[in-house]
C-alpha cells in the first residue's frame, strides 16, 4: 500500500516496461541506421562519376631513385689545342649514364673471403646495407644505352670543403640512347664564320670516371627533404692538379634542386636559360612537384625543388642548383644513408682495375680522339 491508499505497482513489472521500450528503442535505431545505409549507397550508385581522382603521380619517395657511372669532361676553349690551367678550359661536362634494373651483388663479393669476422664483418654489413645505390657493371660490346649530359657553371664541381655554400648552376643539354651520337658531341668540331674564318673546337679530355647514386631523404617535416648525388671516382685513384682544378673529390656529394621553368630571373640577376630553350614538364609535373595551383603559392609554384622523380632531369634545358654537402666515404654515407658510401666506395675500388681502353669501350669511344692525360692529373 502506498501513502495515499492505493496499491502499489510491482517494482519489477515496471523494469520489464522499461527494458521493452529500451529494446524496442534499439531496434528502431538499428532500423534506422540501415535504411541510412541503404540510401547512401543508392545515392553513390545513382550520383554521376564528372570527374576522376586526382592521384599524384609524382610524390617524393625516400630512396635510390637512380644509380649508374659518371664521368667527367673538360673542354678547351676554341682555338686552343693545349690546357696549361683552368684559363685553357671552356666547359665543363658531367656525364650520367644510369645502370639497368640489375644490381651488382658487392655483398657477393666480399663473400669470397672465407674468413669474414671483426672489422670486415662490420665493413660486409654496411655495404650490404647500402647495395640498392650499387650500379650494375657497364658493359663493352653495347652502343645503345641511355645517357644525359650536363654541362656544369663555372667551370668546376661544388667545393663542400671550401665553398659550402655556394651553389654552381647546372644544366641538361644532350640526351640519348646512342653512344655514337654522344661521341659526335663530345668531339671534336670546325666550322666556319663571317668575321674569323675558320674555327676549331677541341674534343673533351676525359678527367675523371665513376660510380653514382641519386638518393631521396626525407626529414622531419617536407621542407626538410631533399636529393643528394653522391659520387666515388674509380679513375683516378688519386687527384692530380687537373682534378683539384675542377673541384673533382675522390668521393663527394651534393645537392640537386630543380628550377621551375616558368620562374624568370629575379630582379638584377642575370642567370638561367631564355624561355625558348627551358624544358616543357607536362601539367602532373607542374601541379604535383612545384605545386602550380597550390593555395598559399604564386601561380607558378615553388620556384626551385628537389629532384622527387627522375623525369625532371629526363628534359634537355633542365635547369639545376647544385649546393655542396659532403665529401669522402663517411659524408657519402651521412647524405645517402644506410651505408650507400660504403657501398660506392666498394664498387669503385673494384673497378678502379679497369684499364683506360676499357673506359672507353664502354662508353662505344675512340680512345685516339680523346685524350686520357687528365686521368693521371697532367693538363692536356
Amino acid at each position: 500500500m502506498s501513502s495515499n491508499g492505493s496499491p502499489s505497482r510491482p517494482r519489477r513489472q515496471r523494469r520489464i516496461k522499461n527494458e521493452d521500450n529500451s529494446a524496442q528503442v534499439k531496434i528502431e535505431q538499428e532500423v534506422g541506421e540501415k535504411r541510412e545505409a541503404e540510401t547512401g549507397e543508392e545515392t553513390e550508385a545513382k550520383r554521376p562519376k564528372t570527374e576522376e581522382a586526382d592521384t599524384n603521380e609524382y610524390p617524393f619517395t625516400p630512396g635510390v631513385i637512380e644509380r649508374g657511372h659518371i664521368y667527367f669532361f673538360y673542354r678547351p676553349k676554341v682555338q686552343c689545342e693545349e690546357v696549361h690551367s683552368m684559363d685553357d678550359v671552356g666547359k665543363l661536362h658531367m656525364l650520367l649514364v644510369p645502370s639497368s634494373s640489375e644490381s651488382l651483388s658487392v655483398q657477393g663479393e666480399l663473400k669470397q673471403s672465407k674468413d669474414v669476422s671483426g672489422a670486415d664483418a662490420e665493413q660486409m654489413n654496411l655495404v650490404a646495407q647500402g647495395a640498392d645505390a650499387a650500379p650494375s657493371s657497364e658493359s663493352t660490346t653495347k652502343d645503345k644505352k641511355h645517357f644525359r649530359l650536363i654541362i656544369v657553371g663555372k667551370k668546376k664541381l661544388p667545393d663542400p670543403e671550401h665553398e659550402r655554400h655556394v651553389p654552381i648552376w647546372a644544366t641538361v643539354i644532350f640526351l640519348g640512347d646512342n653512344l655514337h651520337d654522344l661521341e659526335k658531341k663530345l668531339g671534336e668540331k670546325t666550322y666556319e664564320t663571317k668575321t674569323r674564318g675558320t674555327r676549331h673546337t677541341p674534343p673533351v679530355r676525359l678527367a675523371g670516371r665513376g660510380v653514382y647514386a641519386i638518393v631521396n631523404s626525407q626529414g622531419n617535416v617536407p621542407s626538410r627533404n631533399a636529393t643528394h648525388l653522391g659520387y666515388h671516382l674509380s679513375h683516378p685513384t688519386e687527384l692530380g692538379d687537373v682534378q683539384k682544378a675542377l673541384g673533382i673529390h675522390i668521393a663527394s656529394s651534393f645537392v640537386i634542386q630543380v628550377k621551375n621553368p616558368k620562374a624568370e630571373a629575379q630582379a638584377g640577376q642575370r642567370v638561367g636559360l631564355p624561355e625558348s630553350r627551358r624544358p616543357i614538364y607536362s601539367e602532373g609535373i607542374m601541379k604535383h612537384v612545384f605545386g602550380r595551383g597550390e593555395k598559399g603559392r604564386s601561380s607558378i609554384g615553388l620556384r626551385f625543388i628537389n629532384c622527387n622523380c627522375i623525369d625532371l632531369l629526363e628534359h634537355e634545358g633542365a635547369e639545376l642548383l647544385l649546393i655542396p654537402a659532403r665529401t669522402g666515404t663517411e659524408g657519402n654515407d651521412q647524405s645517402l644513408g644506410n651505408g650507400r658510401g660504403e657501398a660506392l666506395e666498394e664498387v669503385s675500388r673494384y673497378e678502379s682495375e679497369e684499364r683506360v681502353e676499357q673506359i672507353f669501350k664502354e662508353l662505344a669511344f675512340s680512345k685516339d680522339q680523346f685524350p686520357a692525360e687528365p686521368l693521371k692529373g697532367e693538363w692536356a
